[in-house]
């Protein structure tokens, strides 16, 4: 069997998650895989290409993607307080027209779509380049992701709005953010022995969270051990481990086009 092509990014939710399935923590029962670390909108764009057989995503390209890719139950980043965070120069007054976002595709500017609809530019830019272009001047505000959005203070930034909780307050349901989805000409057998496999390795990673640490770090954008362990606890749950109804839920609110 050829390896697997799979694809994740380099943040710590998804080391985390999949250390122990990479480095043979548990075993993976033969299956080869083949792994990319790319950022979320190389992610999208690849997926999008057909190019990966499993591979991370933003919810927001999922409909794109769903009739050559299956949504997996394990893996996910969802929940509560998880929002990206809309951020400006500190004391800066001036009107939102240009901002930053990490991607067109993800997550995260498919809420400034949804809650901003009066922000007419939205241009992409690497996410952990946002908050030193929006420092900069570059922009008028940009939507940190991932790591940026614990550090963001310690530049001449301030908060306009973590979206995550406009979400909740107007859906009263977790925020889906990220995805991992499997090729469907692989088939179903393939798929739940990779979902099986998915869950073992996040269960791992909860009950050893030390193992995974290196692993991590090697790919960690924020070496800081405090701020990897809040990025970790923030969008790491029970979520990740199965969807459930309320997943689901929160997922069908996410694409409508109303909330």
């Amino acid at each position: 069997m050829e390896p697997l092509k799979f694809s994740i990014s380099p943040c710590p939710n998804d080391t985390f998650m999949f250390d122990a399935l990479l480095n043979d923590r548990i075993d993976h029962e033969g299956l080869p895989l083949s792994v990319s670390f790319l950022d979320i909108e190389e992610l999208n764009r690849a997926v999008q290409a057909g190019e990966p057989d499993i591979s991370k995503i933003s919810y927001a390209v999922w409909p794109l993607i769903r009739d050559r890719y299956e949504l997996l139950e394990s893996g996910s980043a969802l929940g509560r307080g998880n929002g990206p965070l809309l951020v400006r120069r500190r004391g800066d007054t001036t009107p939102l027209h240009h901002v930053a976002v990490p991607g067109l595709h993800t997550t995260a500017c498919a809420l400034m779509r949804r809650l901003y609809p009066q922000i007419g530019e939205l241009r992409p830019l690497l996410f952990s380049e946002i908050a030193e272009a929006v420092e900069r001047g570059d922009f008028d505000a940009g939507v940190l992701i991932h790591e940026g959005r614990f550090v963001y203070e310690r530049r001449q930034l301030e908060l306009v709005a973590d979206l995550g909780l406009k979400w909740e307050a107007e859906t009263g349901l977790p925020l889906p953010l990220g995805a991992i989805v499997i090729r469907r000409s692989l088939g179903p057998a393939l798929k739940q022995r990779v979902e099986k496999l998915l869950r073992q390795s996040i269960e791992y990673a909860f009950a050893h969270p030390a193992h995974s640490r290196p692993f991590v770090k090697a790919h960690a954008r924020e070496l800081e051990d405090s701020v990897i362990d809040r990025h970790i606890a923030l969008f790491v749950n029970d979520f990740s481990l199965r969807l459930g109804a309320e997943g689901h839920r929160a997922i069908d609110a996410l694409l409508r086009p109303e909330v």
